[in-house]
């Protein structure tokens, strides 16, 4: 059982919300609003490459997530409990992303206090099994879509600074070995859990996360890891992070690689959209890391598997911005004056926004099924590129329809639509940096 207060907490709402206590006593708004303000003991980002990691217990065999149950019903409604994690991420998205946002995207790097906020969640702690001191009892790709799409809906950039480490907690839980989980997993179960990304994409045309071009060669009782990562959450500042390379048979892996290793470099490359995440690029050059830093050792990880995972990510960061914009838009054009009249009279513009929230729900629907179905250990590859692909399409094509639809408006910073239009296109072109 976790020893830490706020796993001790959250492991207990987490009984009880499903046990639907709390909303029988009254008591459900105080719990939850208990849990979301946290221990607040602040946060440090700055810390990378100077955090040590060791392993805090024996485990003997890797923790992993129960298996959800199967209840023979295809329902995509949310759970009490899941509903109450929605209500407390959304509500600080919306208090505090949205403000912060501006900002951020121009600093192109998220605030320490965004992040201590999101680390006060214990969204990454929900992903610790209770052996590390954790709150987690099973890993549940909904509710992490759940969570993603909340968050998004303050501003994606942020939400993807706040949700990469989680997404790292998720991995490790998912296929770290036992010892790789004493180590790395346990400090995400501390008040302050260690800043990291999974680093996926290169630089290259056509880019096929099938075919790294980064390679973790076997020299010795070693490996010597050489190649490019791009776009990569929280460069500056993360502990570690896992590497997507290809190993001495071809074979596509992760590696735990430590900030601050020999060999390693990385600069800031803040790009066109989600500037908040703190984007850059990682440079490896004959960086020595022992054979035990491929995740989950002798076994690996299932890397297509962790693929669709990360790509049902961007796909619920997408649901959320796109929500965004429609809940902005909405009582825009109803307010909006143009010849005496509001501008939603006119049927280009109703149907415009029609059309956002017709295909904002297929969006939605596409990923919660995938992630339905991958929490009920079905395969689910095919759902989430089908999820993927229509993110990619149609999260573009909402956020430039939110630009045409303010007008003028669309094209200035004073309205967030044009950084949402900028957020979205990113669905289509970044892999890697989070996961559920």
């Amino acid at each position: 059982m976790a020893t830490n207060p706020n796993g001790i907490a959250l492991g207990l709402l987490r009984r009880l919300s499903s046990s639907g206590v709390l909303e029988r006593v009254g008591l459900k708004d105080r719990v939850e609003k208990w849990v979301f303000e946290g221990s607040r003991r602040g946060f440090q980002a700055g810390a990378a490459g100077t955090r040590a990691f060791k392993a805090v217990k024996n485990l003997g065999k890797p923790q992993r997530p129960d298996a959800a149950p199967k209840s023979g019903v295809f329902d995509l409604t949310p759970n009490d409990e899941q509903a109450m994690i929605r209500e407390s991420v959304t509500r600080y998205a919306d208090e505090r992303l949205r403000e912060a946002a501006f900002e951020a995207d121009n600093a192109c790097v998220a605030p320490d206090d965004i992040l201590a906020g999101a680390a006060e969640l214990g969204l990454a702690m929900m992903s610790v099994p209770e052996a590390l001191d954790g709150a987690g009892t099973d890993l549940s790709p909904v509710t992490g879509a759940l969570i993603a799409e909340s968050m998004a809906h303050g501003d994606m950039g942020l939400a993807i600074a706040c949700l990469a480490p989680v997404g790292v907690a998720n991995l490790l839980t998912r296929y770290g070995s036992a010892e790789q989980q004493a180590k790395y997993l346990a400090a995400f179960a501390e008040d302050v859990p260690p800043p990291s990304a999974l680093a996926l994409l290169e630089p290259q045309p056509l880019f096929d996360p099938m075919s790294l071009y980064c390679e973790a060669v076997t020299e010795g009782d070693g490996l010597v890891l050489n190649g490019e990562k791009c776009h990569v959450p929280l460069v500056a500042n993360a502990a570690f992070f896992l590497v997507a390379a290809a190993d001495s048979n071809c074979e596509m892996q992760l590696y735990i690689v430590e900030n601050g290793v020999d060999g390693l470099t990385y600069k800031d490359d803040p790009g066109m959209g989600i500037r908040a995440a703190g984007l850059g690029s990682l440079h490896f050059e004959n960086v020595k890391i022992p054979a035990s830093a491929k995740l989950g050792e002798v076994e690996g990880c299932d890397y297509r598997e962790m693929l669709s995972l990360s790509r049902l990510a961007w796909c619920a960061l997408a649901v959320g911005t796109s929500q965004a914009v429609l809940d902005y838009v909405t009582p825009y054009v109803n307010e909006r004056q143009a010849f005496g009249e509001p501008i939603s009279n006119r049927q280009s513009v109703a149907f415009m926004v029609a059309d956002i929230a017709l295909e904002l729900e297929g969006m939605r629907l596409a990923t919660w099924r995938a992630a339905a179905l991958a929490e009920q250990g079905k395969p689910f590859s095919r759902e989430a590129a089908v999820a993927h692909n229509l993110c990619a399409r149609h999260g573009i094509q909402i956020g430039s329809n939110g630009v045409q639809l303010l007008g003028g408006h669309g094209f200035v910073k004073e309205h967030p639509v044009e950084r949402w239009y900028r957020d979205l296109r990113a669905i289509g072109v970044i892999h890697g940096g989070v996961s559920l």
